[in-house]
């Protein structure tokens, strides 16, 4: 067994600088004006919805989880859409169309702007749109045209009710102006009521509001036109545009320039950014992922910039790095950057790039498990990477030390996960002497293995942070190691921590004689051996997919480019359940464009004997029988059963024990980070 060594805290210097004030990118840390009011750089919180309003009421949470952007260096923040027009009741956000809200809302805009941050509330509808199930309740939209995604069909709304409108949002601006928030921002992208106007797919009217772009734009303008004269030239308006919505005969890029033209035309507007896709086909084009590439949309906003007639243009979609923002300021590509789900992991992004931190950003992994979280299942906002979003000591977090009445434990933590991970780094930093043991060669555990996958790798961020805390906090580690309870026992640890994760269980299908020949393993294991020597091979590859994650499907892209052929066998009627539905999207799309075979409704026929190269399925339902041939790949994705063989001889030996992660079941990396935080902060 090989000794227990503190890590070299190679990134020592790094953390050492964090009080030195070091100009590492200046053209992003440049200051800039909007309607006369003052931004101390060029970083802006583009808006995400937090769900974190409780019936309508701003909470504590939606305000501290501003006041942590601001307090971690963004100039701007939008904020998610608020209820401004008396027709609009959503229960998750904040309403300020009356004074229910009045202090509330001056406390928030007290709270941001103390930190020299302008508040900009954001103003949206969603017309016809939804990417929920079910339909929308009384739907209104420019036409009495069915929503591409939900089917929902809406009214058209009367040219009154729209002059209506825009007294009913002007007056609730001006609300939040009074409450102290420095402007608005009018979401007219993503599908939503704006969009519905500004689309010819979507806008089939023939009266003043319709037409061509002057009268498809009139509903915008209008409403720009309202708050400037109630509001003042000291006021931001900022416009959520459409650049491109994928969609065949709604606002592609040439569509695009003509609205950006018109409505930028009056210089009432103060700035501009473009987002792309609808409610549809095109939904994931909202929130691009990591199957694309970096800053996917920086060649439209090239294209675009030249019609906003001199508004400057906020840069947004899947920013990463400050070299990357240094990059488009001073290319003069953009005046501003737009980062949401770069903020949300680490609120401090600003203040870690400006002084020379960069190691220390803890980074969107781009999974969209924030947009699954508020979306699919309609919870507050969180992070895989980020475990204490909208907590008061969130922003540069690290743990409190231990107080005088506390004393110092020896922690052994089993398991090298990013669970464990997480734990270790939380209870080596208040104080605690951190030892984790771990099977495998380096950190990371199977997220390490996903991360090798196509479209995975910023899944590695969250390992690379981990370690680089580690190292800092002083964890030691024991790595290729197997644990076992007697070893755990004889160091006499105060404390244990179960990471160990789970395995696929074996599919009831599967006789034992085919387990014993390895002619069909657990794709984890499968996946491991085929990546470390990834031949081209002949042949079909098959996953039997009774877990519905992304892992699978990436999985399953891997094998295209190594076996001639793939199909996926699942006895679920659709692939990827267990996915948010933009992330449903891509894998479908990817899964298509890539040809590889999809059979629902099915399960493998294997009789004991079974020679392994032609593969019959049945039909669930039916019971109808099909064959692939000349399988030289097999393996299954099923549901995991937890690794913890090792808590009950710890129990029975009166040691202090914490299973977490899937050790303590089985679910995502989302409650894995959170798991291992919470465990490594109450030791």
């Amino acid at each position: 067994m090989p000794l227990l060594q503190t890590c070299e805290p190679i990134y020592s210097n790094l953390f050492n600088r964090q009080n030195i004030l070091i100009m590492s990118y200046p053209s992003l840390f440049q200051p800039f004006t909007l309607a006369s009011l003052p931004l101390k750089n060029r970083i802006v919180h583009a808006s995400m919805n937090t769900h974190m309003a409780d019936n309508t009421r701003v909470t504590a949470a939606l305000i501290q989880y501003h006041i942590n952007r601001a307090r971690g260096g963004a100039a701007m923040i939008v904020t998610e859409p608020i209820s401004l027009a008396h027709h609009q009741n959503v229960y998750y956000r904040s309403r300020g169309y009356n004074d229910d809200n009045l202090d509330l809302l001056q406390r928030w805009a007290e709270g941001v702007e103390s930190q020299d941050c302008r508040l900009i509330g954001q103003l949206q509808d969603p017309g016809r749109g939804r990417h929920n199930t079910g339909l929308v309740a009384d739907a209104i939209s420019a036409s009495a045209l069915p929503d591409d995604l939900s089917w929902t069909m809406p009214r058209a709304l009367r040219a009154d009710e729209l002059r209506a409108m825009t007294d009913d949002f002007t007056q609730s601006v001006q609300r939040l102006q009074r409450c102290g928030f420095s402007g608005i921002e009018i979401s007219a992208g993503h599908g939503h009521l704006f969009h519905q106007f500004l689309s010819p797919r979507m806008n089939l009217r023939e009266d003043e509001y319709g037409s061509d772009v002057e009268g498809r734009t009139r509903f915008l303008r209008e409403l720009v036109s309202s708050l400037r004269s109630a509001c003042g030239k000291n006021f931001i308006i900022g416009l959520k545009l459409p650049g491109n919505d994928y969609a065949k005969g709604g606002v592609d890029l040439a569509e695009a320039a003509k609205i950006a033209a018109r409505v930028t035309q009056s210089k009432e507007v103060d700035y501009v950014n473009f987002v792309q896709g609808t409610h549809g086909l095109a939904l994931e084009w909202h929130l691009p992922d990591s199957h694309g590439p970096r800053m996917p949309y920086l060649d439209l906003f090239r294209q675009l910039r030249p019609h906003l007639n001199g508004v400057p243009l906020l840069a947004l979609g899947r920013i990463t790095e400050p070299a990357e923002g240094e990059m488009i300021i001073k290319a003069g590509d953009a005046e501003l950057i737009g980062l949401g789900r770069g903020l949300l992991a680490d609120p401090a992004w600003p203040l870690k790039a400006r002084t020379g931190r960069e190691t220390e950003i803890r980074r969107c992994t781009w999974c969209n498990l924030c947009w699954d979280a508020i979306n699919t299942h309609l919870s507050n906002m969180k992070c895989v990477n980020n475990p204490t979003v909208a907590q008061p000591q969130e922003t540069d977090w690290w743990p409190a030390r231990l107080s005088g009445a506390q004393t110092s434990k020896r922690v052994i933590i089993v398991g090298a996960g990013v669970a464990g991970m997480e734990a270790a780094w939380n209870a080596a930093a208040r104080g605690h002497d951190v030892t984790v043991i771990g099977s495998g060669t380096e950190t990371g555990g199977k997220t390490r293995l996903h991360a090798q996958l196509p479209g995975s790798a910023p899944l590695s961020s969250i390992n690379t942070y981990q370690l680089v805390a580690a190292q800092k906090a002083g964890v030691k580690f024991e790595l290729d190691v197997t644990a076992t309870a007697e070893k755990l026992i004889a160091l006499k640890p105060d404390s244990v921590v179960l990471a160990t994760g789970a395995h696929m269980v074996v599919p009831q299908w599967l006789p034992v004689d085919a387990q014993q020949k390895g002619q069909v393993r657990d794709l984890r294991s499968a996946i491991a051996e085929v990546l470390s020597a990834p031949l081209k091979q002949k042949g079909s590859a098959v996953i039997f997919d009774m877990d519905h994650t992304e892992a699978t499907y990436a999985s399953a892209e891997l094998l295209h480019t190594l076996f001639e052929r793939v199909y996926i066998i699942t006895p679920r009627e659709t692939i990827a359940n267990a996915t948010a539905i933009v992330t449903h999207q891509g894998i479908v799309r990817r899964l298509r464009e890539k040809r590889i075979t999809v059979i629902p409704l099915t399960e493998p026929q294997i009789s004991a004997g079974w020679q392994g190269n032609r593969l019959p399925y049945a039909d669930m339902i039916t019971g109808e029988v099909g064959i692939i041939d000349d399988v030289t790949f097999f393996a299954y994705s099923t549901p995991r059963k937890p690794n913890d063989e090792l808590a009950a001889p710890l129990r029975a030996a009166g040691i202090e024990l914490r299973l977490i992660g899937d050790c303590r079941a089985p679910r995502g990396l989302m409650v894995a980070t959170a798991e291992g935080h919470a465990a490594g902060n109450n030791i």
